[in-house]
Parts: structure tokens; C-alpha cells; sequence
């Protein structure tokens, strides 16, 4: 099913959102409902609180970045290294439509999630990967391109 996405200034968007405590149907079918909504409005990636659900959720799919198949979804993630080197370059969000923002951010970053079988990732990541899934973890904190 495709959901509504939240547009700032909703305020789903600037909370803290909570872990994902125990991976069953309902997450299962709302990481579905996720992908849905990403094709039907096309984004590289996708994060719980964009659909209005404070949950540690974040759906990736980038073209030619491959992780366990084209997209991928991770729960629970968490940064655990961030390079000191910086690229800038313009985003866009979902949330706030018909803008762009150029944002800095690490090159390359290491995080650590679950997939929806509950497996443990580590991926290692740059470039495109990498700014796409510090853009979705920064949803998950209640952070927009804006305050960047």
C-alpha cells in the first residue's frame, strides 16, 4: 500500500524515533508498504518518520548499488565510523518537496543494522550509498536537510 508522505513541518519529523523491538508481521508489511511508496514517489531511500511512523526504519534503492539484491532495508541503524573527509552536494527529501539543499557529509561511513529476518549488516559505504543512508539516519533523529 502506498502511504502519505509527512511534509515538514509535520512534527512526526523532528522526533527521536524508537527501536524496532521486535521484527513481526506488522514491520514486515510496513518495510512493504515502504518500498511501495518509494516507487510511487521515486527516492533513493525512505525512512519510517517520512510515513508518519516513529520507528528506527529506513528502505534504501539506488540504481547499480547493490546490497543482498538492488534494495535493501535496514532496521535499528546506527553509524559506527564516519570518514573526516567531506563532499558537498545538493539534496532533496520527500518531506520538503520542490527544494534543494547542498549538504556535507562524510564520504565514507560504516553502519550496522537488521534486515527484516532479524540478520545482523554491517556495510560499508561511499559515495551515493553513503550520503543516502546518512540522509535517512538523520530522519530517524528528527534532523532535515534544512538544519544542515
Amino acid at each position: 500500500m502506498v502511504l502519505d508522505i509527512k511534509k515538514n513541518p509535520d512534527s512526526v519529523l523532528r522526533k527521536k524515533s524508537k527501536e524496532v523491538k521486535k521484527i513481526d508481521k506488522k514491520i514486515i508489511k510496513l518495510i512493504d508498504d515502504m518500498f511501495e511508496t518509494m516507487i510511487a514517489n521515486p527516492a533513493c531511500g525512505l525512512a519510517a518518520p517520512q510515513i508518519g511512523i516513529s520507528k528506527r526504519i529506513i528502505t534504501i534503492d539506488l540504481e547499480g548499488q547493490i546490497i543482498n539484491g538492488k534494495k535493501f532495508v535496514l532496521i535499528n541503524p546506527k553509524i559506527i565510523k564516519k570518514s573526516w573527509a567531506k563532499s558537498e552536494d545538493t539534496e532533496r527529501c520527500l518531506s520538503i518537496p520542490d527544494m534543494e539543499v547542498k549538504v556535507k557529509r562524510s564520504k565514507n561511513i560504516i553502519v550496522i543494522g537488521l534486515d527484516k529476518s532479524k540478520n545482523k549488516i554491517t556495510i560499508k559505504a561511499e559515495g551515493l550509498m553513503a550520503r543516502a543512508l546518512q540522509h535517512e539516519i538523520d530522519h530517524l533523529d528528527g534532523i532535515l536537510i534544512i538544519d544542515k
